[in-house]
């Protein structure tokens, strides 16, 4: 669903912009792993995927306090979450995350009109650059912009613009591809064109159309359809 139409024809002269966990790949399986282990560990019962897919989006910190029910001031929850992190770390050399269903399509036909796609995640560079590699699209992904990087994180603007500063185009002429909340008001505070990723890790009561992006898609073919298109208009 489009809500007002690209600026330019196709993106000649533009970029796509992809959030990282929940929008070019599913990762949660990572996820799933590390927090068994965690209970494993704990004696404590597995948590529900379901559950890990709902709040993988909202990061580490999140996971915790869902999986184990302490909050960020508790004595324990600092220790779970370095433990956490550690496991993590050690898992995206054996990842389980795969591409979404029809987004290495998407990126081919990118590569193939000579459009620059990136990655803007608010995931540290020390897990987010170890996973592309993992996943080989680190010789593909023309950018990476981490909280590392910037000042201000997403939903703040900056790290949308640094990354299309380091691409040399214009943020009007580029698409920004999320599946949460705070990637659409960044890319729209950006000046950018916003996908919604409703495929991606949204809660049950979070319904990306409340969010004003101007594009909705179920799936990643619906936007490489859609720039092909663009393409032929």
């Amino acid at each position: 669903m489009s809500r007002r139409p690209l600026p330019l024809r196709g993106l000649p002269e533009g970029c796509v912009l992809f959030d990282l966990d929940g929008t070019l790949l599913d990762t949660a399986p990572d996820f799933c792993a590390v927090l068994q282990t965690m209970t494993e560990e704990r004696g404590e019962a597995p948590i529900a995927e379901s559950r890990v897919r709902q709040t993988v989006s909202n990061g580490a910190r999140a996971l915790v306090e869902m999986a184990f029910g302490t909050r960020p001031d508790d004595s324990g929850f600092e220790p779970l979450l370095e433990r956490l992190l550690s496991l993590y770390g050690q898992q995206i050399t054996a990842s389980r995350s795969v591409l979404y269903p029809g987004m290495d399509e998407l990126l081919r036909y990118l590569e193939a009109q000579r459009i620059p796609w990136g990655v803007v995640t608010n995931k540290a560079v020390r897990f987010s650059a170890p996973l592309l590699e993992a996943m080989a699209l680190h010789t593909r992904c023309a950018v990476l912009v981490c909280p590392d990087h910037v000042k201000r994180s997403k939903p703040d603007p900056e790290p949308l613009l640094l990354a299309c500063e380091r691409l040399g185009r214009q943020p009007a002429a580029g698409l920004y591809v999320g599946d949460h909340e705070r990637d659409i008001s960044a890319g729209r505070a950006a000046g950018m064109y916003t996908v919604a990723a409703a495929y991606g890790y949204l809660a049950a009561d979070e319904p990306a159309q409340r969010w004003g992006a101007d594009m909705i898609i179920d799936e990643a073919q619906a936007l490489t359809r859609w720039l092909q298109t663009l393409q032929a208009a």
